[in-house]
């Protein structure tokens, strides 16, 4: 805006407008700022506890997104979200690759060996080497190994869950080998005669069958115990088939031990399931 030479422009043009008080005074500048600085620092505090509070959910931080989804465990296991983070105590082991899923204690960690062993199989497969010279015999069929296993950490083995997936006519079925008692005392005589000492017994304690209508899959779980003389395990067990597939979980434990995961043991059976992999 032009000024004329001699003419002042209007001082409410130029000067900033002061409020007053209540009592008819001018607020000092001073007080204006610190107004404007609480109304700020109140706008970035809300925005801060926000975003800290998505960044717990996120990370797990002191347990929190696992204490929210135990107020709602089967909506947090329906989403699979246990995969991340545990829900009562558990956590999800979904291997889609072999297309099985089960929850095992969140302070259990992986079979190491498992790994390593898997590792070596990817890098002889991708080997450029020429595969060695058998002279026409032919190769010997590998025994079944566990895909995943899980025990407390420092453990010697005894107590531990595994899963292993054999491969099988596509048209087998458990069922055909009779009803789960059945088929529980079929494997318990192959167990104790399959060793070569005659001092281990072992004994069904329980079989039952869990049918799944949707995915055409029955579970047969197996309650039992081996001993020997140098040894007394507990032993619950899942067996289905589906596509081909045997799937077998087996949750051991020292009998001494089994009244403290007894709980543990049947929640693991109860929650092994195929998946749609």
């Amino acid at each position: 805006m032009a000024l004329r030479a001699g003419v002042l422009p209007r001082p409410s043009l130029l000067l900033p407008r002061i409020r007053c008080s209540a009592g008819g005074r001018p607020d000092s500048p001073a007080g204006e700022f610190a107004a404007l600085a609480a109304a700020f620092f109140r706008r970035r505090l809300l925005a801060g506890i926000s975003s800290a509070s998505l960044v717990a959910l996120g990370a797990n931080f002191g347990g929190l997104t696992s204490f929210l989804l135990g107020l709602s465990p089967e909506l947090g296991r329906s989403l699979r979200l246990d995969v991340l983070y545990p829900v009562e105590g558990f956590t999800r082991c979904l291997d889609s690759t072999h297309g099985f899923e089960f929850i095992y204690p969140e302070t259990w960690v992986g079979d190491q060996t498992l790994l390593y062993r898997a590792i070596e199989k990817a890098e002889s497969e991708r080997s450029l080497d020429p595969p060695p010279l058998n002279n026409g015999r032919q190769p010997t069929r590998p025994m079944s190994e566990p895909v995943a296993a899980f025990g407390p950490p420092g453990s010697t083995g005894e107590l531990n869950v595994s899963v292993i997936v054999s491969t099988v006519p596509r048209d087998f079925a458990i069922e055909d080998f009779g009803s789960p008692k059945e088929v529980g005392e079929t494997v318990l005589r192959r167990i104790a005669g399959s060793r070569k000492r005659t001092d281990v017994n072992a004994a069904l304690v329980d079989a039952s069958v869990r049918a799944d209508a949707s995915k055409k899959v029955n579970y047969y779980k197996l309650e039992f115990r081996v001993e020997a003389p140098s040894f007394r395990r507990r032993n619950v067990a899942v067996c289905c088939a589906r596509g081909g597939k045997l799937f077998t979980l087996n949750a051991q434990a020292p009998e001494a031990e089994w009244p403290e995961v007894e709980r543990e043991f049947h929640a693991i059976a109860d929650s092994f399931s195929l998946t749609d992999a």
